[in-house]
């Protein structure tokens, strides 16, 4: 079926003012303003009341911690003092859990607009070592599209590192079954739902060992790499009476630094550090609300995609954002952006592009993250017409991010769509919802 989307109300896309036409998952035609698509279509859906956006790309998420949002054990901690109050709770997380916190946190994103997600899940207690396949059953279930990273923690803090025993794991372990992943889930094809990256949590919860061989094994494998890095100075100051150099490096040495690695926060780098990281095209996801949150610092996110680096967005973890609002991230994005580098440096603009293409280069996809002939058709469609915070608008792409924007009428996913009329298509919200929040409150209160 051949599908044109007429005549947005806008769309963050040049030469695409009447529309797109989507077929077989794709977007197979951009109409300019004023024509009709070239080839007859088997359905028009009038999107003049819509503005419209490439899906947007989560970078950097922690599906679980929806479990665990404002926890009085944690709230109002600094990241090492917030860390050590949530892993005696987390080492309570149940297959059960997995899967409702991975359903909920994936069906919070579609509505802001989200269609692909990446989710580092590297809390791993007993009995939960199928985690990563409860949540590629919970991505096809929502047919959200998806990055699933093989986190890891094997660095206790009987050993030096952070983490207790009760979550950790033995290097071959995490190996073998970061190679059974690979091999069962990782798609590399364009258009892939389900890819697998491998993804240690950070400097200070695994060994020099596990981070060399597993970016080994990532590139035996084409596959990504995905860590935490330079978020606090705490960490700076663990990596250097650790290891005896700073977080990048400590990377660097270990064959980090390289176009398959994308990290999470990337906040304390000097000048020189940006300029390597540039130069090595890794890239890096801004987490701005949950680097606010935890008071953590701000990433110099014009000054590492001046150097060469791939920026993307990211909402980060539901226990320290405490919420998983893609849209919402990108209006943080732009306020956190003017803050650190004033008002005229940083556009509504350059927060979606975070959003979208950048968040997609993060991820090594091409296929995603812009409206354009060939593309995957995911797409985000916003109304500015149902709601008081809107009225009085002007330009409509400044108005949604300025405005605050927070759910989409509709999402599509490879031509499927999954949120119709601001609803999920594929689960239940208050069913889930509700069994959601009773184990949170059973489990891990």
């Amino acid at each position: 079926m051949r599908i044109w989307l007429q005549n947005p109300a806008a769309i963050l896309a040049e030469g695409a003012e009447g529309g797109l036409v989507i077929a077989d998952g794709v977007i197979a035609e951009c109409v300019a303003a004023g024509r009709k698509p070239a080839a007859p279509v088997d359905q028009v859906i009038d999107a003049g009341n819509h503005v419209v956006l490439p899906g947007l790309i989560n970078t950097h998420h922690h599906f679980y911690q929806t479990l665990t949002r404002a926890h009085p054990a944690a709230i109002n901690r600094a990241l090492f003092d917030w860390l050590g109050a949530l892993y005696p709770i987390w080492q309570r997380l149940t297959p059960e859990a997995v899967a409702l916190s991975s359903e909920l946190a994936m069906a919070e994103l579609l509505l802001s607009g989200v269609t692909c997600a990446a989710d580092h899940h590297y809390v791993f207690p007993a009995g939960l070592e199928h985690a990563i396949d409860i949540q590629v059953e919970a991505a096809r279930k929502l047919g959200l599209r998806v990055v699933l990273t093989r986190g890891s923690m094997s660095l206790s803090r009987d050993q030096g590192g952070l983490p207790p025993r009760e979550v950790v794991q033995d290097h071959d372990t995490i190996l073998a079954d970061s190679e059974r992943l690979i091999a069962r889930h990782h798609d590399r094809a364009p258009g892939a739902m389900v890819q697998i990256a491998l993804a240690p949590c950070s400097p200070f919860s695994v060994t020099p060992e596990l981070m060399r061989d597993t970016a080994a094994l990532a590139a035996a494998h084409d596959c990504r790499l995905h860590t935490h890095l330079a978020e606090t100075h705490d960490e700076t100051d663990f990596c250097l009476a650790s290891f005896g150099r700073r977080p990048l490096d400590h990377l660097e040495e270990l064959g980090w630094m390289g176009p398959q690695t994308w990290l999470a926060h990337g906040i304390h780098f000097d000048p020189a550090e940006i300029a390597r990281l540039g130069t090595a095209g890794v890239g890096v996801a801004h987490c701005p609300t949950s680097n606010m949150t935890l008071g953590s610092g701000q990433c110099r996110t014009l000054d590492l995609e001046a150097a060469g680096s791939p920026v993307g967005l990211a909402v980060d973890g539901s226990a320290s954002n405490d919420a998983g609002n893609m849209m919402e991230e990108v209006r943080h994005a732009l306020l956190l952006g003017r803050l650190t580098y004033g008002a005229d440096r940083v556009t509504h603009l350059d927060a979606l592009r975070w959003a979208t293409q950048g968040s997609a280069a993060c991820l090594g996809r091409h296929d995603i993250g812009r409206i354009a002939v060939g593309a995957q058709a995911d797409l985000a469609l916003f109304r500015l017409d149902r709601d008081l915070r809107f009225s009085g608008g002007h330009d409509p792409l400044a108005t949604l991010v300025l405005c605050g924007a927070s759910r989409a009428d509709r999402v599509m996913v490879g031509g499927r769509w999954l949120v119709i009329d601001g609803e999920l298509v594929t689960t239940d919200t208050a069913a889930l919802r509700e069994r959601h929040h009773a184990l949170a409150r059973q489990v891990f209160a």
